[in-house]
């Protein structure tokens, strides 16, 4: 496993974002492990953040004029995304997001930051259904601009209703790469042989049971 992904899962265990043992998804599945991203609640966590977004970013070599955060948790990781590019990696690059609703005031619009334009590459946490993913592709292409790719935190690697993941969903419907921090393969390799044999074994059975072939 890479450095960044084993730091990333120390990181995100340590501040409880990804935790264990039994959890109800909004599909109604019981799953053995839960990730979320609202436990990231300081500057220096926020801070820790953005460098794995930009890590992942830098090291997909994706070809990319500025960052767009869906609104709302997308917001946040695409900030600290901007700052730890042009911080710790030398790259300065516009940053947009938009709005759930329209602003009638003031400066008015969806839309707050840099013009939409060239290509966009999409910061968000997770792709559950991948209804946050597509309206914010619809609305890159209103604005005339391009969707580069999508970078997220996790890709669990779960069957949808398509019999694909959602993220493989998004992928074949536009055309366009999804870069994970991790995927639940990584966090399964980071569990192995570790002490708590019976979790590795719950999320196995998870995987074995939902799961996709990442390589379809």
């Amino acid at each position: 496993m890479q450095d960044i992904k084993r730091d990333f899962i120390d990181f995100a265990i340590e501040r409880q974002a990804i935790r264990f043992g039994t959890f109800t998804l909004k599909s109604g599945r019981q799953s053995p492990y839960f990730f979320n991203a609202g436990a990231f609640v300081s500057g220096g966590d926020m801070a820790e953040l953005g460098r794995f977004y930009a890590s992942t970013i830098v090291a997909s070599n994706i070809e990319f004029d500025m960052l767009f955060g869906p609104a709302y948790k997308g917001i946040p990781l695409a900030t600290t995304t901007a700052v730890a590019l042009a911080s710790q990696f030398g790259r300065d690059v516009p940053l947009c997001f938009n709005r759930k609703e329209v602003k009638d005031h003031g400066e008015g619009g969806r839309l707050v930051g840099a013009p939409l334009s060239g290509r966009v590459l999409i910061i968000d946490d997770v792709i559950t259904a991948g209804t946050a993913i597509r309206e914010s592709i619809a609305l890159i292409q209103e604005y005339g601009a391009q969707p580069a790719g999508v970078v997220v935190a996790l890709d669990r690697q779960e069957r949808g209703p398509s019999g694909q993941s959602a993220i493989q969903d998004v992928m074949s419907e536009y055309g366009i790469p999804v870069y994970p921090i991790i995927r639940l393969d990584d966090l399964m390799d980071y569990l192995t042989g570790q002490k708590d044999a019976a979790l590795w074994q719950a999320i196995r059975d998870y995987r074995e049971r939902y799961g996709v072939d990442q390589t379809q």
